[in-house]
Formats: structure tokens, sequence, C-alpha cells
């Protein structure tokens, strides 16, 4: 397939095609009964210029990488809209923080409509940070740098860790200054304004469907579900009562793996309201996320939920269940019983614990030994939490030292508590003594069951390299690319991008990169909390 520029690239439009939408009407913030989207056009920018590129991304696109300023750029600030393109904004509600809050859709996301891959499949490309649309309700529709420079990392960061989430393909500078009160205190400031191009297959959420059946648009409700299965998840057969089940089982189980692999790399969504969850179970909606430094199940980096903490660490998974609920309620009046969808919800609890576990017991280096064997891998594996939250370990660097140390915990077992000083010095924030005591026991534990293993000490080391990261995309590591990136320096941004690419391998050059948080960002904004700002 032959390299393309983007603004030359043909696009494909099913979604508009195909659904029922409001071909044009007043811009302004405003109710939209009755369609599924909104045609709207980016709104221009005055000086649209490159700031980052996956360079993977745009090849498995069959684009071309734009110069800093031209025909491409422009196409992907929204400043040029090219005839086969037919941008829209998609409408759709959810529940925030558990809270029915109507319609809400993309007030800042505009959609340019789908490209084919090299390998013949079709990926949609939004332009977040486009401007205003008619689901903006109070706001501009723009971006800051800030939250862009976010998104676009750590979009392409999970995907090379291996987690199940859309893609970003380019980060543009618009010229323009975009006001934002970042913790809402009111110390609104101008900041650099900025849009990011997101790619998925599709951008569907729950929410979609919620508020086509909140609103009792049961047309639009199985139009939409009836072009989801055509698109995404042909192999469950034409549309039916009995393959609506079906297709319903497959978001959950996909949901579920998502969230799994979540918990396994310690990453926090931060805002998983309804709407910020994908049909398909991919990570959508980088906002206020971050990475788990002192292992903490009831952390959140969003200061928005510091109140009630329903988005935690360790309540992602119970969230995910509940969002599938309200997606479960949206879809009931495809099917002819209701209550044929609750094994969804079985299927869902099921695959996380059984991928939560396969992926732990990957993370430790360990095989699994048969089922008499599987309760007490379980019971080691489900011990570990607990351990690691009294010395406050970080759990990133606790399992790639870890990885490390296996060889020497299998060839000498009573060495454990050695051992566990040295993982203490590397990983723990503040040990309180006594408060390691657990963790000394699991470990002990832990060296016995390597003894179970068939394969060598540096087999298993190599095999938890390979599970373990080194480099995850901290959060005062992105504020230092920001802060570098605010002033016109892109060298932070570029080597922590290349970096994440791959973030099993060592990078002796760039160790700092996988240090623990550093005494000032503790507290520092941007490193330690965010809000739902952008």
């Amino acid at each position: 397939m032959p390299v393309t520029s983007i603004d030359q690239v043909p696009f494909e439009n099913a979604f508009v095609d195909e659904l029922p939408g409001e071909a044009a009407g007043p811009l302004g913030p405003r109710q939209v009964p009755g369609y599924c989207y909104s045609r709207v056009a980016p709104t221009p920018v005055p000086d649209p210029h490159l700031l980052a590129w996956s360079e993977e991304l745009g090849e498995f696109l069959g684009l071309a990488k734009p110069a800093t300023r031209g025909p491409a750029v422009d196409a992907l600030a929204g400043n040029l809209v090219t005839g086969s393109m037919k941008p829209f904004a998609a409408r759709y509600g959810g529940h925030q923080f558990g809270n029915w809050a109507g319609q809400l859709g993309d007030g800042r996301a505009i959609a340019l409509g789908q490209v084919a891959a090299v390998d013949g499949s079709r990926w949609e490309i939004q332009l977040k940070g486009a401007g205003p649309t008619p689901y903006s309700r109070r706001a501009d529709g723009r971006a800051v740098l800030r939250s862009s420079l976010r998104e676009f990392l750590c979009s392409e960061a999970m995907h090379h860790l291996g987690v199940p989430t859309t893609r970003a393909l380019s980060l543009v500078a618009t010229g323009d200054a975009v006001v934002r009160d970042m913790f809402y205190d009111g110390r609104a400031a101008p900041e650099p304004g900025a849009v990011v191009a997101r790619v998925a297959p599709s951008f569907i959420r729950f929410g979609n469907f919620q508020l086509m059946a909140a609103h009792g648009e049961l047309d639009n409700l199985r139009a939409l579900a009836d072009y989801t299965l055509r698109h995404h998840y042909p192999e469950l057969g034409p549309p039916s009562p009995a393959v609506y089940v079906r297709w319903f089982e497959e978001v959950a189980r996909r949901t579920a793996v998502m969230v799994a692999h979540w918990m396994s790399v310690g990453f926090v969504h931060g805002v998983m309201n309804t709407d910020n969850m994908s049909i398909l179970g991919l990570t959508i909606d980088y906002g206020p996320y971050g990475w788990l430094e002192p292992y903490d199940p009831d952390w959140t980096p969003n200061t928005t939920d510091f109140g009630s903490r329903r988005y935690a660490f360790g309540q992602q998974p119970r969230v995910a269940l509940w969002n599938l609920m309200a997606l479960a309620h949206a879809l009931g009046p495809l099917v002819d019983d209701p209550q044929a969808l609750r094994p969804g919800l079985d299927l869902y609890a099921d695959t996380l614990a059984a991928t939560q576990h396969a992926l732990m017991l990957r993370k430790l280096g360990l095989t699994p030994q048969g089922p008499a064997a599987d309760a007490d891998d379980r019971a080691l594996t489900e011990a570990l939490p607990e351990a690691l939250a009294g010395p406050e370990i970080d759990m990133t660097i606790f399992f790639r030292q870890l990885s490390h140390q296996a060889p020497a915990l299998l060839a000498a077992p009573a060495r454990a508590d050695e051992l566990l000083d040295e993982l203490l010095a590397a990983a723990a924030y503040a040990v309180v003594p006594g408060e390691e005591q657990l963790l000394r026991q699991w470990l002990r534990r832990y060296a016995q069951r390597l003894g179970q293993e068939a394969a060598s000490g540096e087999a298993i080391r190599a095999r938890m390299l390979g599970a373990n990261p080194k480099y995850v995309l901290r959060n005062y590591l992105a504020q230092k690319a920001i802060e570098a990136a605010e002033a016109g320096d892109l060298a932070p941004l570029n080597t922590l991008f290349e970096v994440l690419k791959t973030p099993f391998a060592e990078h002796p050059a760039h160790e700092a990169l996988a240090a623990k948080r550093p005494d000032w960002a503790r507290d520092k904004p941007g490193s330690a909390t965010l809000s739902c700002s952008s």
C-alpha cells in the first residue's frame, strides 16, 4: 500500500452514511433529539504546526509523516476539510460519577471519517480540540497543550504496553491561547492550544446507547446496535435478539480484559463515566489518569473524585461492572427478555478474575501447575496487593526488581529476607518498621513457589522482564515534558515518547525515566493530581 499524505487520502464515512444524523443546524450548544450525530466542521486555528507524530501508527495507516507546516498539518488541525471527509460530532449521554447527566456528546471532538489501514481494516480519525459543536455545553470546544500532550503520549504508551486502547496519530499546536481553570479554583489563565488526532476503529461509547434508550428512540437504538454489529462484530452474525445477547457478552468480556490489563500495570483511568467506556473494550478518553507509584488501592489522580474516590485504582473492576449494568439496561428493549443479558455480567466477573490471575502469573514468572495447584497460586497472587500497600511500594519498580531477583530466589530461597531488603531500598517510598512483614512473608512463599518451575532462573527472569515494564508514563514525567514543550523545547517529549515505545527494554541512557517519583512531585499540580479540566 503506498504511503499517502493525510490531506490526499480518501476517507470513508460509514457512520454518517448509514445512521440518522443532523445534516446542518445552529452551532451553539443545544439538545439534538432524534439523531446519532451532527455534521459540523472544525473551527480553523491561526498557526497549526506539528509537534509530534506516531511513526508506527502512521505507517500502519499508510500515512506519510507531515512537514512541520503544510496541507497535512492543516488537515490534522481542522483547518483543511478535504472533499472526501464528512466531519461530525457524535451524540451520546452517560452517567458521570454515578449520576445520569443526560445529553453529553462530542463537545470538542470532531471525527473526520475513516481511512483504510495497510491490512484493510478501517480506522476513524478524530480531532480532539477542534472547536465547538452542538454538544459543547458551556465550553469552547478547544483543548490545551497540557492535556493534549498527555493524551498523545499515554495512548501510544498503553498500546506498546499491550493494553487495549485507542491510539494517537499526531499532536499539533494551534498558535492560539485557550483559557482554562485547571483546578476550578478561580485561577483561570491562558495556555497554549493544541489538537490531538485520535484513532480507533470506532469511538462509540456505552453512552451512545444509553441516551437513545433514555429518550425512547428505539429505532435509533436498534440502528446503532445493528451498525455496530455489522462493522465491528460481524463474526456474531446478522442482528437479532439472540445476537444482541451474544454481543453484550462479548462487550463484557472485552471490558474485563481491558480492566485486568489496567490493574496489571497500575493504570488509573480517573474518570470511568459511562460516556468514557468504549463499546469495543478499548481504553478511551485519557483525561485525569495516573499511574500507581506508592501502591494504594484508594488512590485516584482526579481531584474531582477526592470526595468519593469512586474511580480509585482498586474500584475500577467494580465500576466497570456497574457501567456494564447501565449498558445492559439500555440494550434491554432490543432483546426478548432483559434477564438474558445477566449472564454477560457473570462472564465479565469470570473473565476479569481469570485474566488478572493469568497476567499476575506472567508478571511473577510462574506457569500453571495444574488444577491441584491452582488454589495455592490464586492465594499467592491475591495476597500480594495487601503486602505491597504497607511499605508504600512502587508497583512498577517492584516487579521489575523482582524480575532480576528471580534467579537468586530460585537458587537460594533462604535469601528471601536479604533480597527483600534490596527490594525495599529500590522500590519503597516509606518503610515503617513492621509494615513490611506481610511482604516478607509473601516473598518467602514466592521463593518456594519458584522452585516448582521447570525453567532455569535465567529463563524465568527473561520472561518476567518481558511482562514487567521498566518505563511507564508517570505523571511527573509527563509534566516535565509539558513544561518544556510550553517553553518551546520538544526534546523531553521526543525522548519520553521514544522510550515508551519499548517499555520493557533497559535504555541505559535513560535510567532517570525509570526512577521513583521525586519528593518535589508529591504534591505538584500535574505531577500528583489532575482534574477533569482540559
